[in-house]
Formats: structure tokens, sequence, C-alpha cells
């Protein structure tokens, strides 16, 4: 993969125009956008397409998490939207995340469109507290349940590899060394996650809040190159 095949921006903001600003800025280091509740909440379905018409491929970020007829009617409306990634929480056990994997499916073969990726949300980067079992048991249901890949920390990523070598290791918390922690217990550099096999790379603020947000996307990809 190439590196900007690699990096996720994501659009962690509450106004589409701003979203879009941001988007048009920064395409020429990301090929994927990320809109997440925050966004989804503020501009809806609108988003998607909107980001998506840019010419990027869309990792919505909803982390479903409910009863599994619910989430694989969720899925299936989502399928149809166009985005290429939709999050789904693993803690809800093998049974939801394939209802959310088959409505996911379904919701895209009926708009004609690519089959997207279900992405298993193992421990939120900002859990520095979770149990260790945690994670094996949440990387084997997504195995169980078909998803396409895992959200995992980069601490993580090797162990979860391990157990599931086919899945794409998503990895967001990623921070430059300089740069403001926020709410990430176990954040990690670029060049860190990947050499730990990170697939994909979810990067907001570290570039998003930077005073030139063009010039750190710059220099985040110069320091994988």
């Amino acid at each position: 993969m190439q590196t900007r095949d690699q990096l996720v921006l994501a659009l962690d903001v509450d106004d589409l125009v701003e979203a879009l600003r941001l988007a048009r800025a920064l395409q020429p280091w990301f090929a994927t956008a990320k809109v997440g509740l925050e966004l989804f909440s503020a501009s809806g379905p609108d988003a998607v397409s909107a980001v998506a018409d840019l010419g990027y491929d869309v990792f919505l970020d909803l982390k479903l998490h409910d009863i599994p007829t619910t989430v694989r009617k969720a899925a299936r409306v989502i399928g149809a939207l166009g985005a290429t990634y939709l999050t789904l929480h693993a803690r809800s056990g093998p049974t939801m995340l394939r209802a959310g994997v088959e409505g996911l499916r379904e919701g895209a073969e009926a708009a004609g469109l690519p089959h997207p990726v279900a992405l298993a949300v193992t421990i939120l980067t900002s859990d520095g507290d979770a149990p260790a079992h945690i994670l094996g048991h949440r990387v084997a249901s997504a195995v169980e349940a078909g998803c396409g890949g895992m959200v995992v920390a980069a601490a993580d990523v090797r162990e979860a590899k391990q157990l599931a070598p086919r899945l794409l290791a998503v990895v967001p918390g990623i921070r430059m060394v300089t740069a403001d922690r926020h709410d990430q217990a176990r954040p990690a550099t670029p060049a860190q996650a990947v050499g730990f096999g990170a697939d994909l790379l979810v990067i907001g603020r570290t570039i998003t809040d930077a005073a030139d947000p063009p010039a750190a996307a710059a220099a985040l990809v110069a320091s994988l190159e």
C-alpha cells in the first residue's frame, strides 16, 4: 500500500462545510475520510455522500451496538449509502456483529454497490483499564461474524494479527511525538503503528487542530517514508 492509501482523515467536526473544507485541503495526503458520530449527528447521510463525492473512501464510524435485529436494519440502510467501511462494537458478541455484516452486505447489494467492510471495534483507545483477555474474545467474535477488519490500539495490533491475520487492522489514536494526547490512553506515532503491523491509520486532531494542517499532514507522511 502507498502511504496515502493507509491514512484515514478523521473529520471530527459538527459542520459539514468545515468538514468539506478540511477534506479538500488534505486530500493530497489521505485516500479515506472518517465520518464519525459528531458529523453524522449534524448532517446525517448527506455527510457520507458529500465526502464520497470528493473522491474519498468513506469510513463511517458509528460503532453500532444494539440488539441484532436493530443493527441489521441500520446496517442495511448504511450499506446503501456508499460508505466503504462501517464500525460495529465487538463487545456485543458475534451474533450482533454477524447481523451487522449481513445487513451491510444486503444494503449494498440492493443499491448495486460494492460490499462495504465491517470493522469490529475491539477496545476503545481511551480505555486504558480494559482487562487483557478482552482483546482475544472480541477479535474471535469478529472472525466468527465474518467482519473484514478490526479497530485496535497500536499496542494490540501484533496480538490481534496473530489471532486474525486476514483481518484489516485499523488503528486510531495516532499522534506525532510532540502532539497532545487529548483523551487517548494508548496513543502511538504513525511509525510505531505501522511498525506494529497496522493497515490503516486514523488521524484527526494531530492534523486538523494544527496551525497549518497541510504542513502537518506533509510532515506526518514524511515520517513514514
